[in-house]
């Protein structure tokens, strides 16, 4: 009677923040996650010490940073993954902007640390990488753009996300960083794919890519030197890559046992681009199945909840999300065993890194955000209805 009277009341949800947070949550891919980075200190405590005792620094002076820096991921993933679609998307266009100013300005104030590629900020006590957190923004703002598109009257969000990912390729090429160029690119491509692109176009941008790749080669001596490497039929032993090809070998199934690696004495990365050579070397085939599975599972377990997802900016930047962090996984393990030129990109939450792991903890926190259950009708029933 009261509602025929003065209409229906709106119904607020009152449920807390934190028990809705677990209800919703993919705990699967959460834990996931967790294990990722307990995974990474475990190699940490095996792979850090020779560098720390080559700079001066106590035995576990790399294993302290990574739990502090991995801490502070961990705390961005949790608090990230509770807020709302939209208040990810926000934040994540406010940080691509940041983040954007200070790649643009990496060639006035940022160094390379003697790895012949500019990448990075120093501030003394740490460094900071701004296209590790340009792409978690980038993906957001991308598929923001092209949801816009789609809508009655709405802006040309495809060719605007078109020339903005363009840009970013651009003046990554100019550190040089062409790994974190394929994957903006990369990104970019997966959601206008699943946005309704022709696959010819794709076919189309993906000969233009090769294209540009053969200028590089001959215009970039950085570029050309990873690539003749790549391809030649014999690997220098005294290499990065001939000492994780050796080390993965004599690793075997089992491994050589913990502790009794050697390629950490020789790696001068072997704490972070080449991290999964420890791995394998000293726990075997068994510990590195465990870290592909777990990469795995955290991006099939997210496809197939963003499946279920009505909302198309949602579903355009999760899938960019699950999808990045699976390919730069395997990118990293690619390099390792010598089926890809070498990138200098890091293996997602086990790597050492104050960069990526903290930009890796936002991106993570953001996918776990697109992929919280909420009140909805499948989409199925939607394709269904219009069949109808």
């Amino acid at each position: 009677m009261t509602e025929m009277v003065y209409g229906s009341v709106p119904v607020r949800d009152v449920e807390p923040v934190l028990p809705k947070w677990w209800r919703t949550i993919d705990k699967w891919s959460m834990s996931c996650v967790l294990m990722l980075f307990g995974v990474g200190l475990l190699l940490g405590f095996a792979a850090s010490p020779p560098l720390a005792e080559k700079n001066g620094f106590a035995p576990f002076h790399y294993v302290q940073r990574q739990m502090f820096f991995g801490g502070m991921a961990m705390i961005a993933m949790l608090l990230t993954s509770m807020m709302t679609p939209n208040l990810v998307r926000r934040l994540a266009v406010i940080g691509f902007l940041v983040s954007l100013v200070a790649l643009i300005a990496l060639p006035v104030f940022g160094t390379d640390f003697g790895k012949g590629a500019v990448r990075w900020y120093s501030l003394g006590f740490a460094s900071v990488q701004p296209s590790e957190f340009l792409k978690p923004g980038f993906v957001v703002a991308a598929a923001w753009m092209m949801a816009a598109s789609r809508e009655i009257n709405g802006p040309p969000g495809l060719s605007w996300s078109f020339f903005l990912t363009l840009m970013i390729v651009g003046f990554l090429a100019m550190q040089p960083d062409f790994g974190q160029a394929s994957l903006v690119l990369f990104s970019w491509g997966v959601m206008y794919f699943v946005a309704g692109a022709p696959i010819v176009l794709l076919m189309v941008m993906a000969g233009l890519v090769l294209f540009a790749g053969s200028i590089a080669y001959s215009n970039s001596e950085h570029f050309a030197r990873r690539i003749d490497g790549f391809l030649s039929p014999d690997v220098d032993p005294t290499t990065q890559l001939g000492f994780a090809t050796n080390a993965i070998r004599e690793g075997g199934f089992f491994g050589v046992g913990v502790g009794e690696g050697q390629v950490k004495w020789s790696l001068p990365d072997a704490h972070t681009d080449f991290i999964i050579a420890v791995a394998a070397e000293e726990y075997g085939l068994v510990l590195v199945l465990v870290i592909i599975a777990l990469y795995g599972g955290i991006v099939v377990r997210s496809l197939l909840r963003l499946m279920r997802e009505r909302d198309p900016f949602i579903r355009l930047a999760g899938t960019g999300l699950a999808c990045v962090f699976g390919v730069q996984a395997m990118i990293n393990m690619g390099v390792a065993v010598r089926l890809l030129p070498a990138k200098g990109m890091t293996l997602p939450f086990v790597s050492y890194g104050g960069s990526s792991l903290i930009a890796g903890g936002i991106a993570v926190g953001m996918l776990f955000a697109f992929t919280r259950t909420r009140p909805q009708g499948e989409i199925g029933d939607i394709l269904r209805g219009r069949g109808r």
